[in-house]
């Protein structure tokens, strides 16, 4: 089991495959998604990561939290969520994962809170077909009609499709594919929709339904900052001996 990532909706598009057919997509960003915690067997009794992801102000950020991401060693982060990982593929402390760390045509399972609708009627919220327009009805074509039955059993039943709160609710949406990733941009393109507002934060994850592909990156993709930064100072050092 490998960690999933948490992105960023950006908003919805589309591309185009070789066959010339627009396909519509669903933008997320990652932006410094880093492991900030592990959890273990032995201290805690489950094995999981602590990922954090985006940047957050300092003096918005409450002083216990502070103290943890100090532990890290990473800044701040707007959104923190865990993961569930086998002990084989847990992921150290401040790494970060890329968007590469998702193959193209992977199926993922897609989470999110979907928009709020607000107080809402059964037509919209429960697909009704609503009261006759004529015929003696005047004032019930959109009502839901009866709610129960007569003295026995003298109630209403809990689950009866009623008006009230629509949407705003936590969502899984499962076995969604993933079309292309832009590591550049670090962009990942899911086909179709996925449950959220444009700057929602997404959890995305491996499919519990379908298998991993075979090149997908074991325990992840993970950045590699040191060799980066070990390069560019060796570069200067070999000009300089020319």
């Amino acid at each position: 089991m490998r960690s999933g990532v948490i992105a960023k909706k950006v908003g919805m598009t589309r591309i185009y495959n070789d066959a010339g057919e627009h396909v519509p997509v669903t933008v997320l960003l990652m932006e410094n998604c880093q492991v900030v915690a592990q959890r273990t067997q032995e201290k805690n009794g489950y094995t999981a990561v602590q990922l954090g992801v985006g940047l957050a102000k300092v003096k918005n950020t409450s002083k216990a939290m502070r103290g943890h991401f100090a532990t890290a060693s990473v800044e701040p982060k707007a959104k923190v969520a865990e993961f569930r990982v086998s002990a084989d593929n847990m992921i150290d402390v401040g790494a970060e994962i890329t968007v590469e760390h998702f193959v193209a045509g992977q199926k993922v399972d897609v989470t999110g809170t979907t928009i709020g609708k607000g107080f809402q009627g059964v037509i919209k919220r429960h697909h009704m077909g609503g009261g006759r327009a004529t015929h003696g009805n005047s004032v019930s074509h959109r009502t839901h009609g009866s709610t129960g039955q007569r003295q026995d059993p003298g109630k209403v039943f809990k689950g009866k499709h009623m008006a009230g709160h629509m949407g705003d609710v936590r969502v899984t949406t499962q076995n969604v594919e993933i079309v292309s990733t832009d590591a550049d941009r670090g962009l990942i393109l899911i086909r179709g929709a996925v449950p959220g507002s444009k700057g929602a934060w997404i959890l995305v994850r491996d499919a519990a339904k379908v298998a991993l592909p075979a090149n997908a990156p074991k325990p992840a993709a993970i950045r590699a900052v040191a060799a980066e930064s070990g390069a560019k100072n060796e570069a200067p050092a070999t000009e300089g001996a020319e």
